[in-house]
């Protein structure tokens, strides 16, 4: 009996593209803090902080779901 696995290679890339979508999200939402604590960086406000990072971090998701419930080809 030849086993087969649970998805096939096309889910397996869409998991991985979401993986790197939310990792490059996370990775785009870093620093922006000050090392005096009484001391405001409005560095931290930016656009890639608050728009682009949630929005890799929601294509990744989105990928996510995309490689669960679509069937594998045959």
């Amino acid at each position: 009996m030849k086993e087969q696995f649970l998805f096939g290679k096309r889910n397996y890339m869409f998991l991985l593209a979401g993986l790197a979508s939310i990792a490059i999200g996370l990775i785009l939402m870093t620093g922006g803090g000050s090392e005096d604590p009484q001391v405001f960086n409005p560095e931290i406000f930016n656009t890639r902080r608050i728009t682009i990072a949630p929005l890799f971090i929601l294509l990744g998701f989105a990928l996510q779901i995309i490689a669960i419930m679509s069937r594998p080809r045959n």
